[in-house]
């Protein structure tokens, strides 16, 4: 599902728009996972979608997406690889695997860091295992590299 109004940018000016977007937020930093079928909240800050694929079912109103960032989200051979059994024996090799992916992944992880330094973001997924999806390792990774 494609919006014209829902922004899709490129890495290099994610930067940009977060920084646009966290003016109007809270400058509490934090960082959170949340599902984007669950309602939004105020305490949300910037809610940033994902995943690559937008979520069935939900309009862009409906899920409050500030920014969808596609281009940090697993590839779509890791994605796969995962999903046809995302056992907890593979979550250990999936999260390796894609922080691999993210070390490679220089503007959007730069996007996401510049934001979470300076507030408040939401990492919304739509997987409905809310313990083993890459919203939860992005959130681990970035646990890792921000001071």
């Amino acid at each position: 599902m494609h919006s014209p109004h829902m922004p899709q940018l490129s890495s290099e000016y994610a930067a940009r728009y977060l920084s646009g977007v966290e003016a109007k937020r809270t400058n509490r930093r934090t960082l959170q996972v949340k599902r984007v079928y669950d309602p939004p909240s105020n305490d949300d800050g910037i809610r940033v979608l994902v995943d690559r694929l937008w979520p069935r079912g939900l309009t862009k109103t409906t899920a409050a997406v500030d920014l969808w960032l596609k281009d940090i989200a697993p590839s779509v051979p890791l994605r796969r690889w995962f999903n046809n059994d995302p056992s907890p024996s593979r979550w250990s090799e999936f999260t390796e695997r894609y922080y691999e992916e993210l070390d490679n992944k220089k503007a959007a992880v730069a996007a996401l860091a510049g934001a979470i330094r300076r507030g408040r973001v939401t990492l919304l997924f739509g997987a409905r295992d809310p313990d083993h999806n890459n919203a939860v390792a992005l959130f681990s990774y970035f646990n890792r590299v921000i001071d």
